[in-house]
C-alpha cells in the first residue's frame, strides 16, 4: 500500500483516510478528506475524482490545505455573496458544478473571481470534466480570455462570442459553448443547463 499527500481538504477539524485503487499510480492510494457529516451534495470532490483532478492542478497547488470557500448549499445561490466570499483572497481557485442531469465539471482559475472591466488570469486556468467522464482541457494559447467577471454574470474562456462556461447573478442558470482560450467541448450534456450544486475551493 502506499501513501500519497496531496493536501487536506479543510471542511470540518476532523478527517478520515479514504482508501480506493488509482489507475493511474498503479496503487492502492491513502488521500484525506473530512469526515462526510453533510449531505452527499456537500461534498462534490469524491476521492476517486480528488486524486485525478489534483494530478492536473499547478505545482503552485501542492502541499496546500484545500479549502471551502463557498457552497450553494452553505451559503446560497448569488455571484454577489461569492464575490464577497473571496474578496481579499489572493488564492488560485477550483470551482466545481453539478446539475440537474447530475453531471459534475468546473474550472480551475488562476485568480479568484471578481467584478473585472476586461478579462484577467493567466495560462494556468483550465476547464475541466468530472462525472460522467474525466476530461481537462488547457490553455491552447489561441488569446486570454481566461476570467470576466461582471455583477451579473460571469465567464471562464472566450473567444468568437462564446464562453467556455458562463454563469448567471443567481449561480443557476449556466451556459458551456466550445471556446478557442481551450479548445473543450461543451462541458454539460446540454448548452444550457441548470445548477443544483457549485463548491469554489481555495488553496492555503
Amino acid at each position: 500500500q502506499v501513501r500519497v499527500w496531496l493536501g487536506l481538504i479543510h471542511l470540518d477539524t476532523n478527517y478520515l483516510p479514504f482508501t480506493f485503487f488509482s489507475a493511474h499510480f498503479k496503487h492502492v492510494i491513502s488521500v484525506y478528506s473530512p469526515i462526510f457529516s453533510l449531505p452527499p451534495l456537500f461534498l462534490l470532490l469524491h476521492p476517486s475524482v480528488f486524486l485525478q483532478l489534483s494530478v492536473e492542478l499547478p505545482p503552485r497547488t501542492v502541499g496546500h490545505t484545500w479549502q471551502l470557500a463557498y457552497s450553494t448549499s452553505r451559503h446560497g445561490s448569488s455571484l454577489k455573496s461569492l464575490y464577497r466570499r473571496l474578496k481579499g483572497s489572493d488564492s488560485p481557485v477550483l470551482m466545481v458544478i453539478k446539475d440537474s442531469l447530475n453531471q459534475v465539471f468546473g474550472s480551475f482559475l488562476s485568480h479568484p473571481l471578481r467584478p473585472s472591466e476586461t478579462f484577467y488570469g493567466t495560462g494556468e486556468t483550465f476547464l475541466f470534466m468530472l462525472l460522467p467522464r474525466f476530461k481537462c482541457f488547457k490553455w491552447t494559447g489561441e488569446n486570454s480570455f481566461f476570467i470576466k467577471g461582471d455583477l451579473d454574470s460571469f465567464a471562464i474562456g472566450g473567444g468568437s462570442g462564446h464562453f467556455g462556461l458562463w454563469l448567471d447573478e443567481m449561480l443557476y442558470l449556466g451556459r458551456s459553448s466550445p471556446c478557442y482560450t481551450f479548445n473543450n467541448c461543451c462541458l454539460s450534456e446540454r448548452d444550457d443547463f441548470h445548477v443544483m450544486e457549485l463548491e469554489v475551493w481555495t488553496f492555503w
